[in-house]
């Protein structure tokens, strides 16, 4: 894969060729769910879209550090209360039976999407001594200010100190940011409505707590990645990653939390996904705009005519760019059921091929591999999934071509037909994730078969001894469960 890999740096806005800090390995940062109620589908495509990128990344051959952390502690509802603390509550559970039970659905749900895991995956609550020392580090080098047991980050003395960098990354002024700025009943005693609490002062009803040289207390939120980023990546580390509504505070936060500290901004590039619309509109639980991921995977909503095999749903994702919006509809997932449908039976078509040509540079052989080098070369154009399956559908109507003689299998030999078969291969499934459902369901199949044949020759004895009523029920329980029999000359046949 000769190009090179470039990426759209929120930081910069503007594209640019990818040179990490060390040659041939990759720090990536992405940060994680806050564990104290289900995942969202938003989320998932957030987390699909780099694990995406990770897996290019590993393709092109980096050594990867993925860094995914779990938040369970410092998030802040809009009234100030703990959002663990509020899951606690409406849970009736302890604050970290919250953040086990919600962290299991949450990795339940990574698998199903098939999405790997990361190299390491912190927790803010184990890490409490690493932002306590940050906090200190910051106040020392006068960028915070304590009042009453909490610890402020001043915005103004950072900027002052920075240039007025305070926005780089949003893009907006510091008027604006402090506009935006919410005001939490707990952060009264800040000396501007533009800072922010690194650590907060923890009442005596506050479930987390712990002791700091302030003390009792908890962290901010935004704290946790500056300073796990920093203990597993470095003060200076390659990409920093998470959804678009993080650009502001999170992450313009996390970058002064970390100047302030460590006199480096983090990340040198930062990636942001978009948002998941559906039906056109934001997803909202008020207006009753909104489906869970299980409700996909079920069909058990109306937004919905039928359940979605998760695959087809990451492969729907996969058809718009990271950055860009992504409207969900029940039209467009019926679309990307068949478009998958479509490529998986060409890629089962490309098994059976078998070349015929001998010379090394055959015409189909040389189209097929320039084909497939433009969808690696869309892939290095910003992680451009919608425009890589592009490509390799152009490729999926060569295939096909093959198989109905209308390409010659004279025009292609063995040795270039192998490479093909792997390069395709790993763009699809190592690069893409998704799954070769005749692979790794073979033993399942086979499995389903076996267990059909015994049914199907259980009816068959049931129409022997004309016992119709026990027929017609097998017949009925399996059309419910989606599979259809369909009696003939030869016996009974089954379908899904």
């Amino acid at each position: 894969m000769p190009s090179e890999l470039t990426l759209y740096n929120t930081l910069t806005r503007t594209k640019e060729v990818f040179q990490p800090l060390v040659a041939g390995h990759v720090g990536l940062y992405v940060c994680g769910p806050t564990v104290y109620n289900p995942v969202h589908l938003g989320n998932c495509r957030t987390f699909v879209s780099f694990d995406v990128i990770y897996r290019y990344l590993i393709t092109k051959g980096y050594k990867v550090r993925y860094v995914r952390n779990i938040t369970d502690v410092g998030h802040l509802t809009d009234d100030g209360e703990d959002r663990m603390s509020r899951g606690a509550r409406l849970e009736q559970l302890e604050p970290m039976e919250v953040a086990q039970k919600f962290s299991n659905q949450f990795h339940d749900m990574m698998r199903t999407f098939n999405a790997l895991p990361p190299s390491i995956e912190p927790r803010a609550t184990g890490h409490i001594i690493e932002q306590i020392e940050m906090v200190r580090e910051i106040l020392d080098n006068g960028y915070a200010y304590e009042v009453n047991g909490s610890v402020y980050f001043d915005v103004e003395a950072y900027n002052k100190a920075n240039d007025e960098r305070y926005g780089e990354l949003s893009g907006r002024r510091i008027e604006e940011l402090m506009a935006e700025s919410r005001e939490l009943k707990s952060q009264r005693d800040k000396r501007n409505p533009s800072d922010f609490a690194i650590w907060m002062n923890a009442s005596d009803d506050h479930i987390l707590r712990w002791d700091s040289p302030w003390g009792a207390g908890f962290p901010g939120w935004h704290l946790e990645c500056s300073a796990m980023s920093t203990k597993y990546l470095g003060p200076q580390f390659d990409i920093h990653g998470g959804g678009n509504d993080l650009k502001f505070p999170h992450h313009e936060n996390e970058i002064a939390q970390n100047v302030g500290a460590c006199d480096h901004g983090g990340a040198r590039y930062w990636l942001h996904t978009n948002m998941l619309l559906m039906n056109g509109k934001k997803m909202s639980k008020s207006d009753g705009n909104t489906i869970s991921p299980e409700e996909l995977f079920s069909g058990d909503s109306d937004h919905v005519s039928e359940g979605y095999d998760p695959m087809v749903v990451r492969f729907f994702m996969l058809q718009s760019h990271y950055r860009s919006t992504l409207d969900l509809s029940d039209e467009a997932l019926q679309a990307a059921k068949k478009g998958y449908q479509r490529l998986l039976e060409a890629w089962t078509i490309l098994q059976d091929l078998e070349a015929t040509g001998s010379a090394q540079n055959g015409t189909v052989g040389k189209e097929l591999a320039a084909g497939l080098e433009a969808a690696y070369a869309e892939m290095d154009d910003d992680f451009n999934t919608p425009k890589a399956l592009a490509r390799v559908f152009e490729l999926v109507s060569r295939i096909n071509a093959l198989k109905g003689g209308q390409l010659s299998l004279d025009e292609i030999s063995a040795e270039q037909l192998g490479r093909f078969r792997k390069g395709l291969g790993t763009l699809l499934f190592d690069v893409l994730g998704l799954r070769d459902q005749a692979a790794s369901g073979g033993a399942e199949q086979e499995a389903l078969d076996k267990v059909m044949q015994i049914i199907l020759d259980i009816r068959a004895q049931a129409r022997a001894d004309k016992d119709w009523s026990l027929s017609d029920k097998l017949r009925d329980a399996l059309q419910d469960a989606g599979i259809t029999v369909k009696d003939g000359k030869k016996g009974a046949t089954w379908s899904i």
